[in-house]
């Protein structure tokens, strides 16, 4: 972190010519490192001039009452500051560091599962800093000029360093034992496709719009088949369905997902499918670019499983009478009013 190099400046030129003399080569430094900073990055680095100005305040003091234990206590201001700043953050709806790596980052954006580990590691490092800081209050009053700046410079990185050691090697372990997620395509209003996200990522609220696949089958009596969702769903459980739904994997074709979804859900292969057209369907957790095809189907041996708790065959005059009474999925009636009931017609 550039803002506290003057500090580690001061320490190290202290040990060597003195307190007086280290506060100017400290001070010094900083200012240097200010002019740097704009010139190179065209911004006043605050964090720096904070860092320097305080050096100043305390180191005068010092100077002035010949005692450098207001010197001492100046990393401890720091730490005070900074736990108050991740203190916020972590147990408070304003979460300032989110908000600065906004600021600081543009352009980036983290999802739920992201920011849900962000605040996982701010209240770490709340606690880190708390207990530094304590310890760098104690030093200054009971303990060595040496046993202070060790503690209160080396140590701090030291134990930082080991965090972030165990928190790699945590999500390693992770990365290794937890299940390999789904991963499907972030596409555009017109299908292309310009990213990659999770299933997570697609269902986490920030509605980052992936391809979908739906099929209606139809028997050789004009009905419907749906499927009733399992109670074990998480979105939409035990409502009446679309015979065959589901996810189009990242980089799979819609041919090959609407084989795999119809055999996966129902147990059917080698069906014919006709495109009947493509929407968009916003809910609360995700935004979805809908591909509708039908097929021609008659006869079923159907097991239930963990997609799907029974199938039935449907009338139009059985459907009509039972949209809006929370039997289907939004979804479902959606197509049910502006798809196929055109298609009945035709």
């Amino acid at each position: 972190m550039p803002g506290i190099l003057p500090l580690l400046v001061f320490i190290l030129a202290d040990e060597i010519w003195g307190t007086e003399t280290g506060l100017y080569i400290a001070v010094a430094f900083g200012v240097i490192q200010l002019i740097v900073i704009y010139f190179r990055e065209k911004k006043f680095d605050k964090f720096v001039f904070f860092d320097t100005l305080l050096i100043v305040i305390m180191g005068a003091i010092s100077i002035i009452l010949d005692n450098d234990i207001f010197f001492k206590l100046k990393p401890a201001v720091i730490g005070v500051i900074l736990v108050a700043v991740l203190g916020i953050s972590a147990y408070s709806p304003k979460n300032i560091m989110m908000m600065m790596s906004g600021r600081y980052l543009k352009g980036f954006e983290m999802n739920g599962q992201q920011q849900k580990a962000m605040q996982r590691n701010i209240r770490i490092m709340f606690w880190i800093f708390l207990g530094h800081t304590l310890l760098v209050f104690y030093s200054a009053f009971f303990m060595s000029k040496e046993a202070w700046a060790f503690i209160s410079g080396i140590l701090f990185y030291l134990v930082f360093a080991g965090f972030f050691v165990f928190e790699m090697l945590r999500n390693i372990i992770l990365r290794r034992t937890k299940p390999q997620e789904e991963m499907l395509a972030h596409v555009d209003e017109n299908g292309k496709i310009i990213g990659r996200i999770s299933r997570t990522q697609a269902h986490d609220g920030t509605k980052k719009l992936h391809p979908v696949i739906h099929v209606h089958i139809i028997n050789s009596n004009g009905e419907i088949l749906l499927q009733k969702r399992s109670p074990a769903k998480k979105i939409q459980p035990g409502k009446w369905d679309t015979a065959v739904g589901g996810h189009v994997s990242f980089g799979e074709q819609l041919e090959k997902s609407l084989e795999r979804e119809t055999k996966e859900e129902l147990g059917l292969k080698n069906l014919k499918f006709s495109f009947i057209t493509k929407y968009i369907w916003k809910s609360d957790i995700e935004s979805e670019l809908v591909f509708v095809f039908f097929a021609e189907h008659d006869e079923f041996k159907f097991k239930a499983n963990s997609e799907v708790d029974e199938i039935k065959f449907w009338s139009f005059d059985e459907l009509k009478k039972n949209i809006g009474k929370n039997l289907f999925t939004p979804n479902f009636e959606v197509e049910f009013v502006n798809i196929l009931s055109k298609m009945k017609k035709k």
